[in-house]
C-alpha cells in the first residue's frame, strides 16, 4: 500500500473510533465535565484516547469482581459474623448543626459514631514504625495489616521481621497489600513471608487481560492495622521509607493515629471485609472482637469509601462541613483537585469571612496533578483563600479541621480520584482534644510553609498560564 492509502486507512479508522466512542462516552459518563473531557481527548487523538479510556475511562471494578464483593457483603450481613452494634453508642443531638454531620457521615460510610476512644497522633515515620513494631512484638492473638504501599525496603523488612517473630510465638498474621502500590513486595518479600507462616494476599490484582472488564487504576488506598482487636493504627502513612518516590519531592510527611476503644471493632470489621473479598475466608472467631472498654474521651466516626458504593455522599459530607464553618477551615493535602461543590463551599466560606487555609507541598511527585491543582489554588486565592506551600518535603498528610468542632484525617486526598475511585478510610473526630491534636499538627505544617502568590505558578506569563489551563482540562480524568 502507498502512503496515500495508509493515510486514508488511518483517517477512516480514526473516524470509526470517534463514531463508536461518542455514544459510549455520552451514555456511560454521568458527569458532564468528565464526559466533555473524554470527548475532547478521543476526538483530538482517537486511538490514544481509546486506549486511555479502556485503561482509566470508567469507574468499574469489573462485573465479576463487583458481583463477588456484593455477594460476599450479603454473606456477611446474613451470617453469624460478629458485627459492631448498629445503634449509636453516641446518640447525636440533631439540634446541634455539627451533629447533623454525624448522620450524613453514617449515610456515607454506614458506621455509627462511637464514644469512649483514645487517639494518639504521630507525624514521624520512624515513630510510627517503632510503635508498630513494638505492638506487633507484643501481640498475643492476631495481627492484621492493610496498606496501599508495603515496600520491600529497610522499613518493610523491619515490619516483616516483626511479623515473622509474631508467627513464631503462635500469633496469626494476615496482610493485605494493594497489588499495584505494593508490586515489589509480591516479587520477593511476600513469598518469603508466606514460607514463614504469614498469610498475605494482593488486593485488586491488575492484569492486562482485565482491561476490557475493569479499570486498572482503581486501587485500595487504605492504611490500617488492627492488633489483637484492641489496638488500631489508621491514617496516611504507608510501610515505606520516608524518602520513597520522587527524589525532588523530598522526605514524606504523614499522619498516623494509634487508636484504642470501641471504634477498634469497626476498624476490625473493615479489615475482615476486605480480607473476605480477597481471600474468600469468612472469619467468625469471637476472639477477633474482644470487649473494648469505653474509657477514652474521644468520639470517632469511621468512614470507609470505595467505587463499589455511591461516592457522592462523602463529597457531600466535606462540603457540608465547610459550609458549617464560622471561623476557620484548614486543609492539608498532597494533591488538590476539588469538584465544583467543594470549590463553591471554599469560595463562599472565604467570602463570608471564614479564614480558609490550604496547605500543599511545594514540590509534588505528580506534575500533571500538581499543575491542574495550581489552577484551582490560584482561582481560590482571588476570593481570599490562603494557599501555603510546604517546603520541607512531600506533605502527604490529609487533614481537615473546621473551627474547633470537627477534624478529619485518613487516606483520602482532596482530589477526584480519592472522592470517586479509590477505596479509602477516613476518621472523623468530634472531641476537643482530638481536634486540637490535628490542628496543632496543621499549625506545625503552616509554620514550615510560605504563603503562595500567583508567581509560584507563573500565572503572569503566557507559557505559565497555558500550562496550568491545559492541565485543568484533564482534572476530571485525574
Amino acid at each position: 500500500m502507498d502512503v496515500l492509502s495508509w493515510t486514508q486507512l488511518l483517517a477512516a479508522s480514526e473516524l470509526a473510533v470517534r463514531l463508536v466512542m461518542l455514544p459510549v462516552i455520552v451514555l456511560r459518563q454521568e458527569k458532564p465535565a468528565t464526559c466533555l473531557a473524554w470527548l475532547a481527548v478521543v476526538f483530538f487523538e482517537p486511538w490514544i484516547g481509546l486506549a486511555l479510556y479502556l485503561l482509566i475511562g470508567e469507574n468499574r471494578l469489573g462485573r465479576r469482581r463487583l458481583k463477588k464483593r456484593q455477594r460476599r457483603r450479603l454473606q456477611l450481613q446474613y451470617s453469624d459474623h460478629p458485627r459492631v452494634e448498629s445503634r449509636h453508642v453516641v446518640d447525636p443531638d440533631e439540634t446541634d448543626e455539627f451533629e447533623v454531620l454525624v448522620h450524613l457521615a453514617e449515610h456515607a460510610g454506614g458506621l455509627p459514631v462511637v464514644a469512649g476512644n483514645s487517639i494518639s497522633l504521630m507525624s514521624k515515620t520512624e515513630e510510627v514504625i517503632d510503635r508498630l513494631v513494638a505492638e506487633i512484638d507484643a501481640a498475643k492473638h492476631h495481627v492484621h495489616l492493610l496498606f496501599y504501599i508495603f515496600q520491600d525496603d529497610a522499613v518493610g523488612r523491619r515490619v516483616a521481621d516483626a511479623l515473622v517473630r509474631a508467627v513464631g510465638r503462635g500469633v496469626t498474621c494476615r496482610v493485605l497489600a494493594d497489588a499495584v502500590g505494593s508490586r515489589r513486595l509480591f516479587k520477593r518479600l511476600a513469598p518469603e513471608l508466606r514460607r514463614r507462616g504469614v498469610r498475605i494476599y494482593p488486593v485488586l490484582p491488575a492484569n492486562l487481560w482485565r482491561l476490557p472488564f475493569a479499570r486498572l487504576d482503581l486501587r485500595n488506598h487504605r492504611k490500617l492495622v488492627v492488633i489483637d482487636g484492641a489496638v488500631a493504627f489508621a491514617g496516611s502513612q504507608n510501610i515505606v521509607e520516608p524518602s520513597y518516590g520522587h527524589k525532588k519531592a523530598g522526605v514524606w510527611h504523614d499522619i498516623m493515629a494509634r487508636v484504642t476503644g470501641p471504634v477498634v471493632r469497626q476498624l476490625q470489621g473493615i479489615f475482615l471485609e476486605d480480607w473476605f473479598y480477597e481471600s474468600g475466608e469468612l472469619l467468625d472467631d469471637a476472639a477477633l472482637f474482644p470487649a473494648s472498654p469505653a474509657g477514652g474521651p474521644i468520639a470517632v466516626q469511621v468512614i470507609p469509601t470505595g467505587p463499589d458504593q455511591p461516592t457522592e455522599l462523602f463529597q457531600d459530607l466535606i462540603v457540608r462541613a465547610i459550609f458549617l464553618a464560622r471561623r476557620r477551615v484548614v486543609i492539608t493535602s498532597p494533591y488538590f483537585i476539588p469538584n465544583e461543590a467543594m470549590l463553591l463551599a471554599l469560595r463562599l466560606a472565604a467570602l463570608r469571612g471564614v479564614e480558609v487555609s490550604l496547605v500543599m507541598p511545594q514540590r509534588s511527585d505528580h506534575r500533571l496533578v500538581s499543575a491542574a491543582g495550581s489552577f484551582y489554588c490560584e482561582y481560590l486565592m482571588r476570593f481570599g483563600v490562603r494557599v501555603f506551600l510546604f517546603g520541607d518535603g512531600m506533605l502527604h498528610a490529609k487533614t481537615l479541621t473546621v473551627d474547633d468542632e470537627l477534624a478529619m484525617f485518613g487516606s483520602a486526598n482532596y482530589d477526584i480520584r480519592s472522592f470517586s475511585l479509590n477505596f479509602e478510610l477516613n476518621l472523623f473526630v468530634h472531641a476537643e482534644e482530638a481536634v486540637r491534636q490535628v490542628h496543632d499538627l496543621q499549625q506545625h505544617y503552616l509554620e514550615r510553609s510560605r504563603q503562595a502568590t500567583r508567581d509560584d505558578w507563573r500565572m503572569g506569563t503566557l507559557p505559565g498560564r497555558l500550562k496550568v489551563n491545559l492541565a485543568k482540562l484533564f482534572s476530571p480524568l485525574l
